[in-house]
């Protein structure tokens, strides 16, 4: 694979990801395979590996995958955020739903859907498109040889970048969805909850659970990607009994969905404390990330773990069958797994005949 990340990057004007390449007009004319990332030989795209086309639909699909898979467990969300933030009164996932139907009834359930479809459309824009410009941009600064030999810390390195600029776009909605869930009666609509804490807190409360978001979401999303992309490539070796070129499209987003949902599990167990803090410091004005860590204690940042790991399972397993059905549709470029480069075979040949 990223033996023609740089047989693309040489052939084109892509050898800088943010440099603007156009598509053809006429995606029936004849295309060189060197330049294309073809996950089947003589497959047609709709434009080139790396250009200013194939980023913004890889924005789009994030836009996607992540604004409505999280719009779409809100209700999951509000009672995870509520026993995080009053563990005494909700106390486990049951019982917390219980006592939101009883409180606020069934629509109460969609507390907060607003804040977060927008906000988490934006994160997604961020988080998967910048990962694609962080990816190319990393491996050709490494080279063709050590992308290959260091592909999980180029994975670690190009979402953590992305994901640091996601939650910039994330944040102030965060704030506010969870203000909306966790203080009945502060605010009903977003409409009504953005001008009401720029008039509690001002700009600052938009942001001051950025940094504690880093901590949750960074790691996360390492997790997401890195382990999504090794975990494809195992599948792949190990498990499917045929090359992924010889996989349907449909087979190929199967597995997409099982490599997804096996990411989600460790990422909802690396970045759960920090979500923990996240819920309590929003819902705690004045309060610091510090200051919220002491008062959880150990056994108050590991609440609502067992539902989480249910929901953001669930959630980064849509995320990615969403994500890659958008590539499929747009018949975009869709890199196959890694594949050792000649020169490395050459030296790993030359150096056994040595021995």
């Amino acid at each position: 694979m990223f033996s023609r990340y740089f047989e693309t990057a040489k052939n084109s004007t892509l050898g800088d990801p943010l440099s603007v390449a156009k598509c053809p007009s006429d995606v029936r004319s004849h295309r060189n395979s060197s330049r294309l990332m073809a996950s089947a030989a003589g497959e047609q795209h709709s434009c080139e590996f790396g250009s200013a086309k194939y980023y913004a639909l890889c924005g789009f699909g994030g836009i996607l995958s992540c604004g409505l898979t999280h719009t779409a467990v809100v209700p999951l969300d509000l009672v995870k955020c509520r026993i995080q933030v009053d563990p005494k009164k909700y106390g486990s996932m049951v019982n917390g739903f219980k006592i939101t139907l009883k409180e606020d009834g069934v629509r109460g359930l969609a507390r907060g859907w607003a804040p977060t479809f927008i906000g988490y459309s934006m994160q997604g824009l961020g988080k998967f498109g910048f990962y694609e410009v962080f990816k190319i941009m990393y491996g050709n600064m490494l080279g063709e040889e050590y992308s290959y030999l260091y592909r999980t810390s180029l994975y670690l390195a190009a979402s953590a970048s992305a994901e640091f600029f996601a939650d910039i776009a994330l944040a102030p909605m965060e704030a506010v969805k969870v203000r909306i869930q966790t203080q009945p009666g502060w605010a009903g609509t977003l409409r009504e909850g953005v001008p009401k804490l720029m008039k509690e807190e001002g700009i600052r409360g938009f942001y001051k659970g950025l940094p504690p978001l880093w901590m949750r979401q960074i790691p996360y999303t390492m997790m997401k990607f890195a382990c999504f992309e090794r975990t494809v490539e195992a599948l792949y070796k190990y498990v499917v009994p045929k090359p992924r070129s010889e996989c349907t499209k449909p087979e190929q987003l199967v597995v997409t969905f099982a490599a997804g949902y096996i990411a989600g599990v460790f990422c909802a167990i690396v970045s759960h404390p920090a979500d923990t803090v996240v819920s309590k410091l929003n819902n705690d004005v004045g309060s610091t990330p510090i200051q919220a860590a002491r008062d959880l204690g150990m056994k108050g940042l590991w609440k609502g773990l067992g539902p989480r790991i249910v929901m953001i399972g669930t959630l980064t397993a849509l995320q990615w069958f969403i994500y890659d059905s958008v590539k499929v549709f747009f018949r975009l470029p869709r890199p196959p797994p890694p594949e050792e480069p000649e020169s490395l075979k050459r030296k790993r040949l030359a150096a056994q005949q040595a021995v």
